[in-house]
């Protein structure tokens, strides 16, 4: 079922590595200007064309972009137990990982008189998008909200698509799930009309400052749009799974691995990069087996033979190890009988799960990490949503007289050094008052 590119005897550059790997073909770039005309009718007239292009796209119109807070409140009061049970689990890990990755302020002391502090702080408001198309996300509220709450953001609205089967509210999960973490204001709007509902907002809906959360290629191109009116965490593509493997890991757990990212979406990637013949085989033939007994077999099958998937056949795990770098997966589990030691290799991947006990659906849920990561290649110089996401690193400088004095001759020759005379009169001045 998984395509095999053999890379055994070939010394790939990096470059070349880039152009062999399997990559889904989603392309921003594509669909921006669809998306542009959309961003500026709702820049221009607010939730009026938010609704309006809801209901042309999706069918459904609310009766008011948010949601009122009975409707949350029954949500929850609704939530079935054991569901309910799993999301504070979840709660739990989650705030306990993002709340020790908060920075503490730092002084460097560089003369008497002379220190740079630095602090971290949050950003005041932030949208946090929440999907709603071919299944439910609680946990993204989780994963995007508890990280800003952490950070010390005040301010948070989370928007999700309306749901006609729902009085045209979003998935009540999603809302009982927004309660749970004590977020009360949701607003009923999916898509690229909700990012730039979010940037723009209108004279009802206040603007924020930052917009976070997956999506699928629309929403990553308002994202695309938006950036520079707000931040934005990412343009988050299909969902990516890579694995290592030697002859020591066990085909069925790589095959239900494999199938499992594969359900979120028929352009997600799941590769295998092993140096092991015999488990390619034994692989494929678990996931033939396998893949058709899960409720999304279809969605499943699609992914996996799509040109974004594969199984990677290389001379050793030292090559195993550069062709992951390569290709910087957003989920990378290894299975091998040194998988620490290989993991301590590993520069470019969005998450690394450790060992056979260790799959990504942990890290979807429960683990404590963040789900929301870096897809498309991006690991190679981002990150995934942390608490440090959310914070402003600010250096805040204090010179007295004589600190200042001490360094005044190296600012005004740099200053005639670049032209700019104003600089060194604006120190020169205050030696002589």
């Amino acid at each position: 079922m998984l395509s095999v590119t053999d890379l055994r005897g070939r010394a790939l550059t990096v470059r070349e590595l880039r152009k062999v790997l399997p990559r889904a073909g989603a392309d921003v770039n594509s669909v921006v200007s669809q998306v542009a005309p959309i961003v500026e009718a709702v820049r221009d007239r607010g939730a009026e064309a938010a609704l309006e292009y809801g209901q042309c796209f999706d069918g459904v119109r609310p009766a008011s972009v948010r949601v009122p807070a009975e409707v949350i409140a029954d949500a929850l009061d609704r939530l079935d137990a054991d569901v309910r049970a799993a999301l504070e689990t979840s709660i739990a890990r989650i705030r306990a990982v993002h709340a020790s990755q908060k920075p503490a302020e730092h002084t460097t002391e560089l003369a008497p008189g002379a220190t740079v502090t630095e602090v971290f702080r949050p950003v005041q408001r932030v949208g946090l998008y929440v999907p709603g198309g071919k299944a439910v996300y609680p946990s993204s509220v989780l994963m995007n909200a508890i990280p800003a709450q952490e950070a010390g953001v005040e301010s948070m609205v989370v928007c999700s698509p309306p749901q006609e089967d729902f009085g045209g509210w979003p998935h009540p999960t999603i809302l009982a799930a927004c309660a749970l973490v004590g977020i009360d204001e949701v607003w009923a709007v999916g898509g690229a009309q909700a990012v730039a509902l979010l940037a723009y907002g209108d004279e009802n809906l206040e603007p924020v400052d930052m917009v976070t959360g997956p999506g699928n290629v629309f929403v990553a191109a308002a994202k695309r749009v938006v950036n520079g009116v707000v931040g934005i965490d990412a343009e988050a593509g299909p969902s990516e799974i890579a694995i290592i493997a030697d002859d020591t890991a066990d085909p069925v757990f790589l095959a239900y691995d494999l199938i499992s990212q594969a359900e979120h979406d028929e352009q997600a990637a799941s590769i295998l990069i092993t140096d092991s013949p015999a488990l390619v085989e034994a692989v494929n033939r678990e996931i033939v087996e396998r893949y058709q007994v899960t409720l999304n077999s279809e969605r499943v099958r699609e992914a996996l033979e799509g040109s974004q998937s594969g199984i990677l056949l290389v001379d050793d795990l030292r090559s195993a190890v550069a062709v992951t770098n390569a290709y910087a997966p957003e989920h990378l589990e290894i299975h091998t009988d040194n998988a620490r030691d290989v993991a301590a290799q590993i520069a470019n991947a969005g998450a690394i799960f450790v060992g056979k006990h260790t799959p990504v659906p942990l890290g979807d849920y429960s683990a404590g990490s963040n789900h929301v990561l870096p897809t498309s290649g991006t690991a190679r110089f981002a990150s995934g949503l942390s608490t440090h996401t959310f914070l402003k690193p600010v250096n805040v400088v204090e010179y007295s007289a004589d600190a200042l004095a001490e360094v005044a001759d190296a600012v005004i020759t740099l200053a005639d050094a670049e032209r700019l005379p104003a600089h060194g009169e604006a120190i020169s001045v205050r030696r002589e008052r």
